[in-house]
């Protein structure tokens, strides 16, 4: 019995020293797991959701372990951070915020629906209000929905929703946090912590990997590629109006140039830029891009088609394409405004330092005029006549025949009658007209 239970001990003791080898590194330390480390920096926008999506299926593809979103920004759109919010409620895998310098407006937002959140020392989280792009406050409908966003986000992960709240309504009174009436909350990272809303304070990416559990894990950082980063710049609200007014001063100063040279070159560049950048952003697709070229070619036959059909139906198209590369429709109203606007006032610019004499309008525009200097007379103008005199063979009343020098005149008097056999005078010639004046006998 007892060489029996000896001999069960040693074939377990040998079982346990095999498993210990054939079993998975153990995770406490993160040896053998994968993070990836995903950077949310400047404004919120729509260049950044698409690099957040790929980051996220990079993450997915590699079966990451963990994915950290270092967070750094003043906020931005509030449509791109519902796109941005929407997709970090799908992921799978766990995922941490992790605030290194900022969460502010929409940065704040984004952060609440991660699954949790750590914070560096002297960062801040919060003031989320809602304003337009020319600044002003937002509606009070627009103001009511983020304020229900950000609520929804804090429960997502059992937050208290009074703070998201304060950090979207000034209304709210909460002056421990220094956010009294008219004013929106923003939390330090030692207040976040205080009210949950942060998971823990590090001072490092290695310290908080050690708080994950993840310190030997290997660590993918990923950065956005070029043509992320020139989406992300091209989709900002403020170079949109700049690229539409550069090509639109382009294409009207080189209506004023001979040939298609730079002017042209820059507003076709403009352009390509323009609809480059929001289709990397999933903002424009080639329908958008075909209805333009379809729009162009209308407004350069309506140069040479007579009738003003195609230059309506070309400009519709040419604006349609630009509506349909957006998803805010006031802004692209507003960013139009100014390049209409930039191009009526270098058109004037242009035409009093240039006019029509270069460029194509030459043409088009009728620019030769048919003066008499040239040579150009509508009728036979007899100015030779002023100051004959000679008779009128009929009454004036006040038009009439009179003899000059054995030639019949048709005249006309200055507006009084005449008789026939009256003498007078020619006193003016307007064209075909003859105007005299009747001579006065003098009494002797």
């Amino acid at each position: 019995m007892r060489k029996t239970t000896r001999l069960m001990m040693m074939v377990s003791i040998l079982l346990l020293f095999i498993s210990s080898f054939l079993s998975p590194p153990s995770s406490a330390d993160g040896k053998g797991e994968t993070v990836y480390v995903v950077p949310i920096t400047e404004t919120v926008e729509k260049g950044l959701a698409s690099f957040l999506k790929r980051s996220v299926n990079e993450a997915k593809d590699r079966d990451a372990d963990h994915i950290i979103f270092e967070v750094n920004t003043p906020g931005g759109r509030v449509d791109a951070a519902a796109e941005i919010a929407t997709l970090f409620q799908s992921i799978e895998t766990p995922n941490t915020a992790f605030v290194v310098q900022e969460a502010l407006s929409a940065g704040s937002y984004i952060s609440l629906n991660a699954d949790q959140i750590y914070m560096k020392p002297n960062t801040t989280m919060g003031s989320a209000g809602v304003i337009t792009s020319d600044g002003n406050a937002a509606s009070k409908k627009a103001q009511s929905d983020w304020v229900k966003k950000m609520r929804t986000a804090a429960e997502l992960n059992n937050r208290n929703p009074l703070y998201a709240e304060a950090m979207a309504n000034p209304e709210l009174d909460l002056p421990k946090y220094k956010a009294g009436k008219g004013k929106y909350l923003t939390l330090s990272a030692a207040e976040a912590l205080e009210v949950g809303y942060a998971e823990g304070v590090v001072s490092s990416r290695e310290e908080l990997l050690s708080e994950l559990g993840l310190s030997d894990a290997e660590v993918i950082t990923t950065n956005p590629t070029f043509t992320e980063r020139l989406a992300r710049l091209i989709t900002h609200p403020v170079v949109v109006p700049i690229l539409l007014s550069v090509a639109s001063l382009g294409f009207v100063a080189e209506l004023y140039s001979p040939g298609f040279g730079i002017a042209g070159s820059m507003g076709l560049l403009a352009l390509g830029l323009f609809f480059y950048g929001h289709m990397i952003a999933g903002l424009a697709g080639y329908e958008a891009i075909i209805l333009f070229g379809l729009g162009v070619v209308c407004i350069v036959l309506e140069f040479f088609v007579p009738g003003g059909i195609l230059g309506i139906i070309g400009t519709g198209g040419v604006v349609g394409s630009l509506f349909m590369s957006t998803d805010d429709v006031g802004h692209m109203t507003m960013s139009l405004l100014i390049a209409i606007i930039v191009a009526i006032i270098g058109s004037v610019i242009l035409f009093k330092t240039i006019g029509f004499d270069k460029g194509f309008l030459r043409n088009i525009v009728l620019s030769d005029s048919t003066s008499s200097e040239k040579g150009y007379l509508s009728s036979n103008t007899r100015n030779e006549l002023i100051g004959n005199t000679g008779e009128a063979v009929t009454p004036l009343r006040p038009a009439g025949t009179g003899v000059f020098n054995d030639e019949r005149i048709d005249i006309v008097t200055e507006g009084s009658f005449i008789n026939a056999g009256t003498p007078v005078k020619i006193v003016k010639v307007e064209g075909s007209r003859v105007i005299v004046r009747e001579i006065k006998q003098e009494n002797v």
